[in-house]
């Protein structure tokens, strides 16, 4: 891999175009255009002004040293939020449910939904290092599993309200209520598996 090649990555790891690199790093965008068709290479300057905006080493743009060291740093630290944001979530659930069933309170439900949001904050902060195409597929990465996770309370609630105006944290089966509770699992199945697909088709594209 050449520099114009780790330029060009680098470029579109952060999603932007060549035109506003060159306006990050005060030159023309035929220069940009330039350095990674190869025709010439950045100076000095402008090599310390990349690496500074890409936040890499500037042996990493002129020799392409600590790349795999850099990009396994990232993803460890990525990956680390992501199993606290979902273990967050899940835990989320199990709490709510506990809680509500042997309290039968609404407090078990802020409880369970406290620790979703807490989840989904720790993810974001995560999150804010990646740019770009890599930050797509890290969330594309954690929704597909987390969908089902972070949609299950709210959509019990509003099924429980509906047939007895009931808060609970997961779908209540009476005698009288075996359709809208087929009916609940089937809507949450297909609203999940929809936006489930719509992530893994994200990341492939990505």
């Amino acid at each position: 891999m050449t520099i114009a090649d780790r330029i060009l990555k680098l470029r579109k790891m952060k999603g932007i175009s060549q035109e506003e690199l060159a306006d990050k790093i005060g030159v023309s965008r035929q220069a940009v255009s330039k350095w990674e068709s190869e025709q010439s290479i950045p100076d000095i300057e402008k090599v310390i002004l990349l690496s500074n905006y890409f936040e890499v080493t500037t042996d990493y743009l002129l020799k392409g040293i600590e790349s795999s060291k850099i990009s396994k740093k990232e993803n460890s630290n990525i990956y680390f939020f992501n199993t606290v944001a979902t273990s967050l979530t899940i835990l989320g659930i199990i709490m709510s449910s506990f809680i509500w069933y042997a309290t039968q309170e609404v407090g078990g439900i802020i409880a369970g939904l406290v620790f979703i949001v807490l989840g989904i904050m720790i993810f974001s902060i995560g999150t804010y290092q990646s740019t770009g195409k890599e930050k797509i597929i890290v969330k594309s990465k954690f929704w597909k599993i987390n969908i089902w996770i972070v949609t299950f309370i709210p959509l019990a609630m509003v099924y429980n309200i509906l047939i007895g105006g009931i808060l609970a944290p997961y779908p209540l089966l009476a005698s009288n209520t075996y359709y809208q509770f087929i009916a609940f699992w089937i809507i949450y199945i297909v609203i999940c598996s929809i936006i489930m697909y719509l992530q893994i088709k994200k990341e492939k594209e990505n």
